[in-house]
């Protein structure tokens, strides 16, 4: 389990607890158990995040939100882990979803049978899909894959037949700017009206540079809703609010990997998360890793809403706004699909 220090204490009580809204929606969490077995089928991905993944059993989540967050009440969206077992991490998730009343998401794998898909989701109570890329067909290059490799259409006409939530991580290394995605994240916007789709960590946009363009065109969007989970590039965070406004974002916060101890510098358009030395032993093969000497180095979670609070002030945004992306938005987005 995490352990604060002074400086995460600090950086709670004078910079977040008087911006936080009393209770908010954490849209973005991972649970599983570690005994759970290492789906072997899995394509691409980062690597650095499996050095700093925290405890991840639900019991551990509810006991970080305790220490993060002692004056607010914290409501997961939670499902299960992109690297383990989908079958064990889905009933695992139904289980504790049952024991907890958390809404949860359904973790999907390009070849399922979207008839089976719909009934285990249904049955389950699922709100709605957790597709990622490392689900899709082996012999694509992992620089290669598209939406549509680990987010067939089957999966889709299901999802907006239901009006189900969506989270997606996109894929390729331009990340949000990349043509394809634009063009595959158009395609679903217009298409698939019913579902709910969230691009995820807006749209990875970790700098400047991978945003390009990007908004110049899903600022037409109407349906589309973006989260900042692990995202702290207040440019990201404020060009997503300057292109669709503050009711189509959300907070997540990507747990157990937010309780990362970090920050993160960008240097010609590549991210580098800054850990203290020798804290997730060697990093020396982590190309968006770097290590550093400092002491006062807070958690992944609370440099997200940093990065959002700076945006907040620097757009002028109200109470009633911030309200809305730390916990309406995602509170309407749930009401609707239950």
């Amino acid at each position: 389990m995490i352990e604060l220090i002074d400086y995460d204490r600090k950086v709670y009580e004078k910079e977040l607890y008087n911006f936080l809204p009393t209770e908010f929606i954490d849209a973005h969490t991972h649970v599983w158990k570690n005994d759970f077995p290492i789906d072997g089928k899995s394509n691409g991905g980062s690597t650095w995040t499996r050095k700093v993944s925290g405890s991840p059993t639900v019991e551990d989540l509810l006991e970080g939100y305790r220490l993060l967050f002692p004056k607010n009440k914290v409501t997961p969206l939670v499902f299960g882990s992109c690297s383990r077992h989908i079958p064990t991490c889905n009933e695992y998730v139904r289980e504790k979803a049952e024991e907890f009343g958390f809404p949860t998401l359904f973790r999907t794998s390009y070849d399922m049978d979207p008839d089976r898909l719909e009934e285990e989701v249904k049955r389950g109570h699922f709100l709605g899909l957790k597709p990622y890329l490392t689900y899709s067909p082996s012999y694509i290059p992992s620089d290669e894959i598209r939406i549509f490799d680990f987010l067939p259409p089957e999966h889709l006409e299901v999802a907006d037949r239901n009006g189900w939530i969506v989270m997606l991580h996109i894929p390729r290394s331009k990340r949000l700017r990349d043509p394809v995605n634009l063009g595959q994240i158009m395609e679903i916007e217009e298409k698939y009206k019913n579902l709910k789709l969230i691009v995820a960590h807006i749209g990875r946009a970790y700098a400047k540079e991978d945003i390009g363009n990007a908004f110049d065109l899903l600022k037409n969007t109407k349906n589309l809703v973006f989260d900042f989970t692990a995202n702290v590039c207040d440019d990201a965070i404020r060009a997503c609010i300057e292109a669709v406004g503050t009711r189509r974002l959300l907070f997540g916060s990507d747990l157990p990997i937010a309780y990362m101890r970090m920050y993160r510098i960008v240097e010609n358009g590549v991210y580098y998360n800054v850990v203290p030395r020798g804290l997730y032993g060697d990093v020396s093969g982590e190309p968006h890793m770097r290590e550093t000497d400092e002491k006062d180095v807070t958690l992944m979670i609370y440099e997200q809403i940093l990065a959002f609070k700076r945006c907040a002030a620097q757009l002028k945004l109200t109470e009633d706004q911030v309200e809305d992306v730390m916990f309406r938005n995602a509170k309407r987005l749930i009401e609707s699909v239950r």
